[in-house]
């Protein structure tokens, strides 16, 4: 079986983020034909978007997951399995950018771009999502415009260059946060290989 390298973020924001974080770390783990190959440190962050919310908790993970047979078929498999986490999780339906049980972005899927229509099972609850208009876009759109995302992506992988980018994820980080400030995200534990210890 072909496997790829995929980078998934994690957020969330509601209840005991930290342990829904490192419960949602070990079902990511679980999934049929998936190996864990990195957990980068968690991050504490201020919200974008809707501000008046709790801080976030924010990491990626490094799968090397099943290709599939063919890259796009691939990435929804997993977008899937991400979605129906994020159910199990109990995430519902909420206002875009607004407080999250559990929040699970693709990022990256090997070195491929990736622009697919977005099956019913492959959305989220959140209203942008629902529409047939917002389909699956990877490397993630968003990913170089938020230091949430490149400050632990930076963790596992700085010398990567995402297709499209045309720069390595730590240029990005170190550019973003010039924007951003180096107080928006902060680390606060490591990975130990089942919990986030801090110190």
């Amino acid at each position: 079986m072909r496997r790829v390298r995929a980078y998934i973020g994690l957020g969330a924001n509601v209840g005991e983020a930290e342990a829904t974080l490192a419960r949602a770390v070990r079902t990511l783990a679980s999934l049929p034909g998936v190996r864990l190959r990195a957990v980068s440190r968690l991050y504490l962050t201020k919200p974008v978007g809707v501000v008046d919310q709790p801080d976030f908790h924010n990491a990626v993970v490094a799968l090397d997951v099943p290709q599939g047979p063919d890259p796009e078929t691939g990435a929804l498999a997993l977008l899937i399995a991400l979605k129906a986490m994020e159910r199990a999780f109990g995430r519902h339906a909420g206002q875009r950018w607004g407080p999250r049980e559990l929040d699970l972005d693709l990022l990256l899927f090997g070195r491929h771009r990736i622009r697919a229509e977005r099956p019913i099972a492959a959305r989220s609850s959140d209203p942008a999502e629902r529409s047939e208009e917002h389909p699956l876009e990877v490397p993630h759109p968003a990913a170089r415009k938020r230091l949430f995302v490149l400050a632990p992506l930076a963790d596992l992988a700085p010398g990567l260059v995402p297709p499209s980018w045309g720069e390595t994820v730590r240029s990005a980080h170190r550019r973003r946060e010039r924007i951003e400030g180096p107080d928006a995200v902060r680390p606060i534990a490591r990975w130990d290989g089942r919990r986030w210890r801090r110190g």
